[in-house]
Formats: structure tokens, C-alpha cells, sequence
């Protein structure tokens, strides 16, 4: 994982008990997922999203552990070093960081609320640690909100080069113009009529989303759908000006050709793409961002 002061390459967790956390103990184990401290008593990086962790509950806590333990193979492979240059490679100082910005708690159901919408409020802080990605960072590389209750949560993010978008109603940058199915469907599937998933996304969905159940996808959602727009600018209306254009053969306009070229075989001259197959950039939440740069 590339971070501003270097890579940081994720660790054997594996029952191995050289390499890996076959010793790990129950307690061990607990402490390294929710405290960012391993067994031999150095600080996890929190790129290890320990954070939201501390949110999973017990019995989520002790099925893990048994998973870890009982359910994947033990593999000796040597753990790589940081590529994190001394003195920014001295540990110590993160005991501060947790010290100052970590919140040890796990979660606490909201008065109120659903079932089902603490269902997805649970997942979507902790095991999905959706905001380690979609909430913006402060000076510290920390989160600057944990939950709905303090600005900025799920907003939009940048890391390894990919911004992750707003997951609040915002109407033109968010998922003010997305369903619950929508938001369902696209982390079961990658895509929807809305778009399709790219980038670290990718990597979300494929080893993690598409095995939820319905239910866990569905409470995701209503929890998703429940956050108030973070910007309440209007979706820009789509005009025909520009493919009416591309239909007379003008591609005279500031990145016509560029765009005939390159894009509008798959999302057709009106951007509006095909269904279920490439999605639309017209209207897209990833391209009506601030900050829609990709790498």
C-alpha cells in the first residue's frame, strides 16, 4: 500500500506460528484487530484500519479468530519490511497517534434506528471500514469522522492515487440519483445502471461485497441512503447540444475528437452508455466530482 512516506506491505496472517499469528492468542488477536498493537508489542500502522475495527463486536471478534485459526492454512512466508525510511520508520510514536485519534469503543446501536439500519450501520463502520477510503484524511493520515454523526463521514477520499467518492445523498458527486437496489446491485455485481466500479473498487467487490448476503447488501444500503447530502449542488441537466453535434461529424469543440476516439464506441456519442454493459458518464457521480482524478 503506497502511503506519503512510503510503502507498507501487508503482513502474514496466516496460523503460521513463525511467520504468521499462529501463537495469537484470543486476547492477542483482539488486541491487534481493534488496538493496532501486535503480540510482541509494536504498533500496527493504521493503514490496518484498526479504527474501525474496534467496532466489530464479540461474537464477530471470536468468529474470526476461529476462522483465522481453524478454517486457513498455515503458510511459512516471511513477512516484508517497510519501505518507510528512518526515523518517519520508528513505531513508537504511533502509540500517539492511537492515543490521539483512536476510539477504542465497538458499536453502539443508535436509538431510533431499524434493525436494518443498524444492521448496515454496523458493517459499513466496521468490518466494511468503508470510511478508511471514502472519508477524508486530516494532517495525522487519520479519518476526520468515524461515523454519521460528525461532519465530513464518507464524503469522498483520495488513496493510492484513486479518489473514492461521496457516499452521502450529495445529488450531482454522491448517491442522491442512486437506489437502494442500485447501491445493492453495484457491490454485488461492480456495476449498475448508474456505473461500474474501478480502481481499488475493484478489489472491494471482488474479494469481499459480492459474497454479502442480500440482506447485508440491503441494510448497507438503507443505512447508505439515510446520510444527508454533503453537497447539495443539482445534478447539471443533460443536454443533446454535444452529440447532435458528433452527429454532424463536428468535433470541432474542446475534446470532441479526443472523446470520438477514444470513449464513444462503448458510451456512445451521448454518453449515455448501454445498460448494464458500459455504463453512462453522463450524469456520473465519478466524473461530477471536485477531485475526479484516477490513476
Amino acid at each position: 500500500m503506497s502511503t506519503p512516506i512510503g510503502a507498507i506491505y501487508s503482513t502474514n496472517i496466516t496460523p503460521d506460528k513463525t511467520h504468521g499469528i499462529g501463537d495469537y492468542s484470543y486476547n492477542d488477536f483482539v488486541k491487534a484487530v481493534r488496538g493496532g498493537v501486535a503480540k510482541d508489542g509494536s504498533s500496527l500502522y493504521p493503514a490496518m484500519p484498526f479504527p474501525s475495527y474496534a467496532k466489530i463486536s464479540d461474537s464477530d471478534m471470536h468468529a474470526l479468530y476461529d476462522y483465522f485459526m481453524q478454517g486457513v492454512k498455515p503458510v511459512s512466508q516471511e513477512n516484508r519490511k517497510s519501505d518507510i525510511p528512518w526515523p518517519l520508520s520508528m513505531r513508537w510514536p504511533l502509540a500517539f497517534w492511537r492515543w490521539t485519534f483512536a476510539d477504542d469503543s465497538t458499536y453502539a446501536p443508535v436509538a431510533g434506528q431499524s434493525a436494518q439500519w443498524q444492521r448496515g450501520a454496523y458493517l459499513v463502520q466496521g468490518l466494511g471500514h468503508c470510511g478508511s477510503c471514502h472519508t477524508p484524511r486530516g494532517i495525522g493520515f487519520q479519518e476526520k469522522a468515524m461515523d454519521q454523526n460528525s461532519k465530513g463521514y464518507l464524503t469522498g477520499g483520495t488513496l493510492e492515487g484513486w479518489h473514492a467518492p461521496d457516499l452521502t445523498a450529495s445529488p450531482a458527486a454522491g448517491l442522491g440519483s442512486w437506489s437502494e437496489q442500485d447501491i445493492a446491485t453495484f457491490l454485488k455485481t461492480g456495476a449498475n445502471k448508474q456505473g461500474a466500479a474501478f480502481g481499488s473498487m475493484t478489489d472491494v467487490i471482488a474479494h469481499s461485497t459480492q459474497y454479502l448476503s442480500d440482506e447485508d447488501l440491503n441494510a448497507i444500503a438503507v443505512y447508505l441512503k439515510s446520510l444527508p447530502a454533503a453537497d447539495n449542488t443539482a445534478a447539471p441537466q443533460a443536454s443533446d447540444a454535444t452529440s447532435q453535434s458528433l452527429f454532424k461529424g463536428d468535433v470541432s469543440q474542446p475534446g470532441a475528437q479526443v472523446y470520438v476516439d477514444n470513449c464513444a464506441a462503448c458510451h456512445r456519442t451521448d454518453g449515455k452508455g448501454y445498460a448494464s454493459t458500459f455504463p453512462a458518464l453522463a450524469h456520473n457521480p465519478a466524473l461530477l466530482s471536485e477531485r475526479p482524478r484516477h490513476q
